[in-house]
């Protein structure tokens, strides 16, 4: 059986195929059309996932898309006749919900098909029911509570329930306008952030300010203790959201929400900060303010959830659960004793939960996947390497490049983990690219973490970002108890944690200000060539770890091999390692 699961018309549009039970295939449609959170129908990533089995459209038995716009009629109704919301609101909702009714239509058009060839049923499923199904059945858990927190989907920002087997069972909505997501993305516009997507660089910024904005935050957010209602508030006063909309529009070559908070925040907290404008230590203080109350109402949901469930087991998703700073604290401040998060928790992962819902739940299938390495996207033979090789020969001479094939895995991961070693920057770029936004060590910037210098040679050199915005460290699985105060694997780099006081000045260019790191845990079954460079770095430095950034340069992380090379040309990368072959810069 063939389900295609999407996710479309929303911020990072993707695709997925799950056949007889088991995810094959899965990637974002930015990847290919090298726009961030790229938002339409992801026509590429489905030709990607169609291509990867060698099938055609007709041999797929169900469509599945994580928006259902039929979902929660009632509460839209009375929220309508209440808040009287702008014309231009109404009418961009009214739009947005023909396109995703019509899923058929999209398809024919992009795969250039007559609508009376394709017979594949398809199936709208709640967007947070979607984000449930996509922690839930591709977890190790036979049972679970199950949490999505989120900006908003099908009117809801919030749901809570419980996984058992192939079931899962909705048992709570917060619904729309209240929405933790809109809350923390409001600040990040607040502060100077304006793109979909950018809250993680408010995550970065907080760890430099004090939480000294708290009584200010207790105005805007505040927690319901009766849990009658929505489990907590936002004062809307503050927020224009519930009147004029989220619509994103675009903005050089990438996505922008519209304005979310009104202008009585910038009475509460003060002038808000333009884009590119010097960064204050009030804005610090507001980022650090906003991550504490955040993580207080985090916090609340999940032990109110545990409290009703008592069920140790916690499977997570939404944006929010992006928020690799709470993910971290989730034992230290609730009574989970497990947490599983897949790698793209937020949107993208939709197209997952909407897949699995119809395989599990519609169609009472058991569940016999279980989600532990996140290679699912395009991978590119050693002779399609050497294409782009040729396809750039002239600018490759030009930057006095040297070219070799080395195709004993030993000592291709030897000799590029000794240039580690010498503080040269390597992009590595190896199998099948990862599912969710982080680079695991197949589309990976990699460096030395022992030097201290590293963290401004790579916004130099490369990355050409924000001083505050930490690297993360890609680390041996078996050694994670040995750097980190908290031993929990963590293979999809979404939960930060400290970094052991000893070993804060081993592995200083990752380690955050606050002597955290957001770690990558590396199995030597998942990534054997991943962890195989790991290795050989630490039998040079005695050291396990490595500092792994994602391939890119302002810009989605590479997905092609002409892609990774235009990266190493137009930056000052000194080697790039594209399967087999070596690619070093002289001088």
């Amino acid at each position: 059986m063939y389900i295609l699961g999407l996710n479309a018309y929303h911020g990072d549009s993707s695709a997925c195929l799950v056949v007889d039970g088991k995810l094959i295939a899965a990637v974002e449609e930015e990847r290919f059309r090298r726009i961030k959170h790229w938002a339409g129908f992801p026509i590429e990533s489905i030709k990607y996932c169609l291509k990867s089995q060698n099938i055609s459209i007709d041999q797929i038995d169900h469509v599945a898309i994580n928006r259902n716009t039929t979902a929660n009629l009632f509460k839209k109704a009375l929220f309508a006749f209440a808040k009287r919301p702008s014309l231009k609101h109404i009418n961009d909702r009214l739009k947005n919900a023909s396109k995703i009714g019509d899923i058929k239509a999209a398809l024919c058009e992009g795969l250039g098909i007559k609508s009376e060839e394709l017979k594949v049923q398809t199936h709208n499923v709640e967007h947070h029911i979607a984000h449930l199904g996509s922690a839930f059945y591709v977890s190790p858990f036979q049972n679970a509570s199950v949490v999505s927190v989120d900006g908003f989907g099908d009117f809801v920002g919030t749901m809570w329930g419980t996984g058992e087997a192939n079931n899962i069972v909705v048992k709570h909505r917060t619904f729309f306008p209240h929405s933790l997501g809109l809350f923390y993305h409001a600040f990040t516009q607040y502060l100077g952030f304006p793109q979909y997507g950018d809250e993680y660089k408010v995550m970065g910024m907080s760890a430099y300010g004090e939480p000294s904005y708290m009584t200010e935050m207790n105005q805007v957010l505040k927690i319901d203790s009766n849990k009658n209602g929505s489990l907590f508030e936002l004062d809307l006063d503050y927020f224009i959201h519930h009147l004029e909309g989220v619509a994103m529009t675009w903005q050089n070559g990438e996505p922008k929400m519209g304005q979310v908070f009104s202008t009585k925040l910038e009475k509460l907290f003060g002038s808000v900060r333009k884009p590119g404008a010097e960064i204050e230590q009030r804005h610090l203080d507001i980022a650090a303010s906003l991550q504490k109350k955040y993580e207080e109402v985090f916090f609340y949901i999940l032990n109110h959830v545990y409290d009703q469930t008592q069920n140790p087991n916690l499977a997570l998703a939404g944006g929010c659960a992006m928020n690799s700073l709470a993910n971290g604290k989730i034992f230290a401040n609730t009574p989970f004793k497990e947490v599983f998060i897949q790698p793209a928790a937020g949107d993208a992962g939709g197209a997952i939960g909407a897949a699995y819902h119809v395989y599990n739940q519609v169609l009472g299938n058991p569940r016999v996947f279980v989600f532990e390495k996140s290679y699912l996207g395009p991978e590119y033979s050693d002779d399609e390497v050497n294409d782009a090789l040729v396809i750039r020969s002239e600018e490759l001479k030009q930057e006095n490049s040297t070219i070799e094939h080395i195709s004993a895995i030993e000592t291709l991961c030897k000799k590029t983990a000794e240039k580690v070693a010498e503080g040269k920057v390597i992009g590595w770029f190896q199998g099948r690219m990862e599912w969710g936004s982080r680079a695991l060590g197949n589309r990976s910037i990699v460096c030395d973490p022992r030097r201290k210098d590293m963290k401004d040679i790579l916004n130099l050199k490369i990355k050409l970002r924000e001083s505050f915005r930490p690297f993360a460290p890609s680390i041996h699985l078996e050694a994670v108890g040995e750097y980190f105060e908290i031993g929990y694997p963590d293979p999809f780099m979404l939960k930060v944690y400290p970094i052991k006081l000893d070993k804060q000045s081993v592995i200083p260019a990752v380690t955050h200000v606050d002597g955290s790191g957001r770690l990558q845990t590396v199995r030597k079954e998942d990534n054997p060539r991943y962890w195989r460079l790991i290795d050989e770095f630490r039998q040079i430095t005695g050291v396990p770890v490595v500092l792994n950034t994602s391939f890119n340069e302002n810009e989605p992380i590479v997905c092609k091999p002409v892609e990774a090379l235009d990266c190493f040309l137009r930056t000052k990368m000194d080697i790039l390692v594209m399967g087999n072959w070596y690619i070093e810069r002289q001088g």
